[in-house]
């Protein structure tokens, strides 16, 4: 099955603490079908001192998220459904609520 979100997607959240937020698709877990998107989801970390992180304390980093909480967003800002396509025999994606062909 093809992916319909990927990585350096510009994704918008649907539901939950974050519903309306944007941000970029950082890492996508296929397996477990979740996704780790940029400024959403964060959450605060307690970790201990390390040779990395001398200072150690509360850190903030993004969580992850379920793909069906997530929607790509066309070049129009707004949530899409995404289909595919063959162009040129080649599979693309495409915004089903304009019709564009997705880049990537």
């Amino acid at each position: 099955m093809a992916a319909k979100i990927k990585k350096g997607d510009t994704v918008i959240v649907l539901t939950g603490k974050d519903k309306g937020r944007k941000g970029e698709v950082l890492r996508v877990m296929p397996t477990e079908n979740r996704a780790i998107v940029s400024g959403i989801n964060m959450v605060q970390r307690h970790t201990r001192p390390t040779q990395a992180n001398p200072q150690g304390g509360i850190v903030n980093k993004e969580a992850t998220i379920h793909l069906s909480n997530l929607s790509l967003v066309d070049s129009a800002g707004k949530p899409t459904r995404v289909g595919f396509r063959v162009e040129d025999g080649k599979k693309v994606r495409f915004a089903k609520s304009t019709g564009d062909a997705i880049n990537g």
